[in-house]
């Protein structure tokens, strides 16, 4: 992928660098990408950290029930859920992606082709390992900017 691009997070504790995989989900790294030069991201938290699982953010209310109302058709894919992996929240609804993500802190297999993997943590994984755990952390990590290059 000679013009992959990447997602860098910048968290707390330094950057967490995200390859964004067009070729799995089109749609989702695209209103990511929208998301990300809207400023959307900055200064949000990840609200649902469970230790071994996944680190979820991207909720504008920071408790998970909130969205921006533009909802994305599930890109189901062959990516599997393993440590690393970026993937779309949702609810019931396969096609209710909005904002908020996840990213897998372990194998989480059981998950796959079921939610839309879109991209892979390449560097600062640590970071995402670091973040205050619970649902929600007494003091959430937080998204201090997030920019697409």
């Amino acid at each position: 992928m000679a013009d992959a691009r990447n997602l860098v997070l910048t968290l707390d504790g330094g950057d967490v660098v995200i390859r964004l995989r067009d070729d799995l989900a089109p749609k989702h790294v695209a209103r990511i990408s929208a998301l990300v030069e809207e400023g959307f991201y900055d200064g949000l938290t990840f609200h649902r950290v469970i230790d071994g699982f996944m680190a979820q953010g991207g909720c504008p209310r920071g408790n998970g029930t909130g969205g921006t109302g533009e909802k994305i058709p599930a890109e189901f894919n062959e990516a599997p859920h393993v440590r690393g992996a970026a993937s779309m929240a949702r609810t019931q609804d396969p096609n209710s992606g909005d904002c908020q993500f996840f990213i897998c802190l372990d194998d989480a297999r059981f998950l796959d082709r079921q939610y839309t993997v879109w991209g892979e943590v390449t560097s600062g994984m640590e970071h995402v390992d670091a973040l205050p755990k619970g649902e929600p952390p007494r003091t959430p990590g937080q998204i201090i900017k997030a920019v697409v290059q």
